[in-house]
């Protein structure tokens, strides 16, 4: 069993999901709040439901989440004009800023989890689990 695919994957996952809870803890912050800010920046004003589609984030923990960033002034909510049932939400500067001290956490977990690799063996890595990996953007 320790040389099947599957094994190998769930246990460097478990490794990693554990730096990333760690590290994220350790900057007061949780990994929803970085994904959710990042797909801010990068979608730009947004429907909470599409917010939710394009993190793979269940709707109601968008929500909590999406609450918790209005709270700390880091996401705003607006009415959706073409739709006033819907709120739009759009990142503000406090949120980029936000987003810019999580991308330094991201890229010192990063670090961690790839250190037993060489720059060749991650960037390899890197490209296998893009095979491995639905494209749904």
């Amino acid at each position: 069993m320790r040389h099947q695919a599957t094994w190998l994957l769930a246990r460097a996952h478990l490794r990693a999901h554990s730096i990333v809870q760690q590290e994220f803890a350790a900057a007061g912050s949780k990994p929803y709040t970085y994904r959710l800010l990042a797909a801010l920046e990068a979608y730009g004003a947004t429907s909470q439901a599409d917010l939710g589609r394009r993190t793979d984030i269940d709707r109601s923990d968008v929500v909590a989440v999406l609450n918790d960033l209005v709270d700390r002034t880091f996401a705003l909510r607006q009415p959706d004009p073409g739709d006033g049932r819907r709120n739009i939400v759009l990142i503000t500067d406090q949120g980029r800023k936000e987003l810019s001290r999580l991308d330094r956490v991201v890229t010192g977990i990063q670090s961690q989890v790839l250190a037993p690799l060489s720059q060749s063996e991650r960037a390899t890595l890197v490209a296998l689990l893009t095979k491995l990996s639905p494209d749904d953007s």
